[in-house]
Parts: C-alpha cells; sequence; structure tokens
C-alpha cells in the first residue's frame, strides 16, 4: 500500500469529565489525575497518512496538509470540551472521507507530543458516529 502523510500542531483546550471525582482518576495518590477534569491547554500534535493510488502526486501533500489546518481555526484556540484524541481523530477521520473516500487512513492525535493515540481507518469504513 503507498501512504502519504503529514503534520500540523494546533493549541487547544479540553477537560476530561469526572475525572476530578471518579475513584479511578482521583486517587489522591501518586497516579492522581483529578486536574483532567478541569479545562487544561495542549498542543495536540497530527499526523495523518492516507493512501495514494499511483506516485505522482494522487494527492499533493502540502495541498493536503493545508487543507486540513484549515478544518480547524489557524488563529484560535481550539475549544475540544471534553473530546479525547481517539474522538478528535475520530472527527478529523469524518471530514476525511467525505473529500477522499475509499482510502485507508490512519491517524495519530497527541498531547504536547507525549501521550496520544494512533488510529486506523481501512478503506470502506464508515463515519464514526458522534458520541462513540
Amino acid at each position: 500500500m503507498r501512504n502519504i502523510w503529514v503534520t500540523f500542531s494546533q493549541e487547544g483546550v479540553h477537560f476530561y469529565p469526572g475525572a476530578d471525582t471518579n475513584p479511578a482518576t482521583a486517587t489522591g495518590e501518586w497516579d492522581d489525575v483529578s486536574f483532567l477534569g478541569y479545562k487544561h491547554r495542549h498542543i495536540f500534535h497530527f499526523k495523518v497518512w492516507i493512501e495514494v493510488f499511483h506516485d505522482d502526486r494522487d494527492i499533493e501533500f502540502i495541498q493536503f496538509k493545508r487543507w486540513l489546518q484549515r478544518l480547524y481555526n489557524q488563529d484560535s484556540v481550539l475549544e475540544l470540551n471534553n473530546k479525547s484524541c481517539e474522538m478528535i481523530a475520530d472527527e478529523l477521520y469524518n471530514a476525511i472521507s467525505n473529500k477522499y473516500p475509499n482510502r485507508f487512513v490512519r491517524i495519530s492525535v497527541a498531547e504536547d507530543n507525549e501521550n496520544g493515540c494512533e488510529m486506523d481507518y481501512p478503506v470502506h469504513s464508515t463515519p464514526v458516529m458522534k458520541g462513540v
């Protein structure tokens, strides 16, 4: 399979509902992450792979990157509410699959380029439902 990939980053704010009260996250011990229950800032780093069908700019990667960046207002902080990295990736996949259907897509979303997710969307994946 042939893929191209692009990277970009965007400042964003999100929170993890209930992290401040759930005993699994608000442990009061070394593994306490209760602070995630409050809005906090990250630089979200994206890496997006998309299948191409030939080696002569089937999708020109600079144009692809610019299009992806335009999906997010580059002049403001993303208000992501309670979205996890996985939810952000799913939402981005929906936009990509609408413009470029029937292609394998892989999306990585990382908080501060430290922790994140990598999601594969095989050919003929159906759009991901919001809230799933």
